[in-house]
């Protein structure tokens, strides 16, 4: 299959749909654009956004569309995909963008279009959503993760690879179960832990003045993964829930550590903690930090 397809369609047309959507048209990757989309209004937006040329029912974007991209809750993927699945046509390919992979891919294991499917999951996201949220400089500069390559057909696994790559993407190989995995820490955690603190503090300070007025950059930006969707959220943290439970565990391990620290005025463990906690610094950013050399 040549890089740029006749017709594409997107199942889903909100941030990351959308954002893919923008991403085909600046990068020619496809002739005509359609969108599948249940929200009226997000549908009426992603065509007034001119995020896809139109909107047609599922049936109908199967039916024209030479790659098919599933952006939508996991739950609704995993209830989806198979039927789409049945209806695939040789020459078509169909890929997700969803943040679990073993459950999906096990779901359609043993299905006789098996190739035709490609498992990926770009990492990048806000916590905005809606058609609206969907940016054309997305996925420049991040990494996209293609799991389990080898049970997918390689012309299709080459085209994919290919459309990413095009948009400035870094591309990752991974199983299923490493992907979820490594999801757990680096993301899953993440909104567990903003969605806790928002709500801690939201039970102790009842005057929600008072919280505008004295939240700083700081606790904004900690905060800012809270503002995300339970029905986007949710259904990843039952797909990946032994996986969350686990870095859960150690998570409050961590917490249990700096709560002992204070209550018996141990000081300088804290300070070692807090100093264990510095070298992220090194994941995050390789190249050395001049900003804290004395």
């Amino acid at each position: 299959m040549n890089k740029k397809v006749p017709v594409a369609a997107v199942i889903g047309v909100g941030l990351m749909g959308g954002s893919l959507a923008l991403q085909w048209r600046a990068h020619q990757l496809a002739d005509w654009i359609i969108g599948v989309e249940a929200n009226d209004f997000h549908a009426q937006q992603a065509v007034s956004l001119q995020l896809v040329n139109e909107i047609r029912p599922l049936d109908e974007a199967l039916d024209k569309a030479d790659v098919i991209a599933l952006a939508i809750p996991m739950d609704a993927m995993l209830n989806l995909l198979p039927s789409i699945m049945d209806k695939l046509q040789p020459h078509q390919i169909v890929f997700d963008l969803g943040s679990t992979k073993a459950l999906l891919l096990r779901a359609i294991d043993q299905h006789p279009h098996r190739k035709q499917f490609v498992s990926t999951h770009p990492m990048w996201g806000t916590e905005h959503n809606g058609p609206a949220a969907a940016t054309i400089h997305s996925f420049q500069q991040k990494a996209v993760v293609i799991c389990n390559a080898a049970e997918s057909n390689t012309a299709a696994v080459d085209w994919v690879r290919s459309m990413y790559l095009s948009m400035g993407m870094h591309v990752l190989d991974m199983q299923a179960e490493a992907h979820d995995l490594h999801a757990a820490y680096i993301s899953h955690i993440s909104h567990i832990t903003s969605f806790a603190l928002a709500n801690t503090v939201l039970e102790k300070e009842k005057e929600e003045d008072t919280i505008f007025e004295l939240a700083s950059g700081g606790f904004e930006s900690t905060v800012r993964l809270a503002k995300s969707s339970p029905a986007m959220w949710v259904p990843i943290f039952q797909q990946n829930r032994e996986n969350v439970l686990d870095v859960l565990n150690e998570h409050i391990s961590q917490l249990r550590k700096f709560k002992s620290c204070l209550e018996k005025e141990n000081y300088a463990y804290l300070a070692t903690l807090i100093e264990q906690s510095n070298t992220i610094r090194k994941v995050l950013n390789p190249k050395p930090d001049t900003q804290d050399q004395r």
